[in-house]
């Protein structure tokens, strides 16, 4: 079994990297270098249900991998795969050529990141890239790329779109920006995610993340009414959810979130907090160059998966937004 690290563990030494009990020369760090495995490594902060299965993916396709979990039981599985855990995200960084960061608001980015003592950048080598995969501000991501490029390393935010199911199996929408050299450098580890996509200079994937995010919530209100209406209206919903699937109003979301929704499996996927902080995101005035401000299906959105939170299921998914129409019309299940 391979033991934890911390920023100034000797398995982290400059050039040097550790693989059953040997020394084995590294290859020139971060990039330009070549990506491949067995040679590029890959650091991995936040493994949650999204993180988690992501960095699964690049540890089984040949990556060395090592993580920092703020819990680290929830890490057992990964490390009874392979990962390392270190102790802080300075150390994943001082033992990594790529740090990928997924966690759960642009607070923690700051945190994980920008921490002058414990944060990725702070360990990170001079070549080294930052990929954060969280949904966060783009002011935040222009300033993180910023600081990197201060420190002599790279930063891309690259937030990615397809829930727990395109994590699992490898085909999120990975929208990119940031150097545009540095997103095709990185794709050989993107590939293995899901489809990357170059959106622009830093933020820009941040942006575009915020207004699918948009797109995602107004198709979710849209499923959830139309269940609710069919349900009542005496349809077979589940034969109406697979003829309706078939037309126009047929969607990658619905393919995801639908059947979960007729099977009344609400916890499944991530929380619904987050899409409540990311459609506030779209709705802040004064983010740079963000000006577009007057969203007002955006607003209600947010206030109805916010009634979510306030009838005690903000853990729950985006699916279990039909409880919120079945309670405005009286429906209990």
């Amino acid at each position: 079994m391979v033991g934890n690290l911390s920023a100034d563990s000797g398995g982290v030494e400059v050039g040097i990297a550790m693989e059953e009990g040997k020394k084995v020369e590294a290859a020139a760090f971060g990039f330009p270098a070549q990506v491949r495995p067995g040679a590029t490594r890959v650091g991995w902060i936040g493994i949650g249900v999204m993180g988690g299965a992501m960095a699964a993916r690049l540890l089984a396709a040949g990556y060395a991998v090592t993580a920092y979990a703020r819990t680290p039981a929830k890490a057992d599985s990964l490390v009874a795969a392979g990962v390392r855990l270190a102790d802080s995200p300075a150390a994943v960084a001082a033992a990594s050529d790529v740090v990928f960061t997924m966690v759960g608001n642009p607070g923690d980015v700051r945190g994980v990141v920008l921490d002058a003592a414990m944060g990725a950048l702070a360990g990170l080598r001079p070549g080294g890239v930052l990929v954060d995969c969280t949904s966060s501000s783009p002011s935040l991501a222009r300033e993180v790329a910023a600081a990197a490029r201060a420190a002599g390393c790279h930063a891309v935010d690259a937030p990615v779109s397809g829930g727990d199911v395109g994590a699992r199996d490898g085909t999120l929408a990975i929208l990119a920006g940031g150097d545009e050299a540095v997103v095709t450098w990185l794709a050989p580890l993107l590939a293995h995610l899901g489809r990357p996509t170059y959106m622009g200079p830093p933020g820009s994937g941040q942006s575009s993340k915020i207004a699918n995010q948009i797109a995602v919530a107004g198709t979710v209100v849209g499923l959830s009414e139309s269940l609710a209406f069919a349900d009542a209206a005496g349809l077979d919903t589940r034969q109406f959810l697979g003829a309706i699937s078939k037309g126009a109003a047929g969607s990658r979301v619905m393919d995801i979130f639908g059947e979960r929704a007729l099977s009344r499996d609400f916890a499944s996927g991530g929380s619904v907090r987050y899409i409540i902080k990311d459609l506030g995101m779209a709705l802040e005035v004064g983010d740079g160059q963000e000006e577009v401000n007057v969203l007002p299906g955006t607003a209600l959105y947010r206030q109805m998966f916010s009634a979510m939170a306030a009838n005690g299921d903000g853990d729950l998914c985006l699916q279990g937004l039909l409880t919120v129409v079945e309670r405005l019309n009286g429906i209990r299940k």
